[in-house]
């Protein structure tokens, strides 16, 4: 009977030391990051979110009016003109609000006015010029729109470089 009393204390003894080792382990769980920031339709929705991204919807439509005015004006260089518009609005979305909804909100306002300009009149006419600069103005604003909506994160400031010792 007089192991007993030894296991009880071999027991005590390795719950302190386990205790301890999982008190010495608090800091370095506490110096790892958190989950990442949330974004895209997981960002709990405020009213100046909203707000911006109707803003920026209608922004979308302006910029496809005037791309599809400026592209069928001056053919080579309007269309550069347009889709460098049209992809600095998307991507000026995505920065300012730091989630995907950003790029896609002036997508969608790019998107319909577009694709209603698109339709033409019942006489014929339509806005776009000729068919290349159509078809290019059509695909490269559509790329420019997935590529600003699926990029994985925004780009870190200059400031916080990660590099160590500058």
């Amino acid at each position: 009977m007089s192991g007993t009393p030894g296991k009880g204390r071999g027991r005590a003894q390795s719950s302190r030391a386990s205790r301890a080792s999982r008190a010495s382990d608090a800091p370095r769980r506490s110096a790892r990051p958190g989950p990442p920031e949330p974004t895209g339709l997981a960002v709990r929705p405020n009213p100046v979110r909203i707000a911006a991204y109707l803003g920026f919807a209608v922004l979308g439509a302006f910029v496809a009016i005037a791309g599809t005015l400026v592209q069928a004006a001056w053919f080579p260089g309007g269309l550069i003109i347009a889709l460098a518009g049209s992809a600095g609005l998307f991507y000026g979305g995505r920065i300012l609000t730091r989630t995907q909804i950003g790029a896609l909100a002036p997508a969608a306002g790019w998107f319909i006015t577009v694709f209603l300009l698109l339709s033409g009149r019942p006489e014929g006419d339509y806005v776009f010029g000729d068919e290349l600069g159509l078809v290019l103005f059509v695909l490269g604003g559509t790329a420019a729109a997935v590529m600003c909506a699926t990029t994985s994160k925004v780009p870190q400031s200059a400031i916080h470089s990660g590099r160590s010792g500058t």
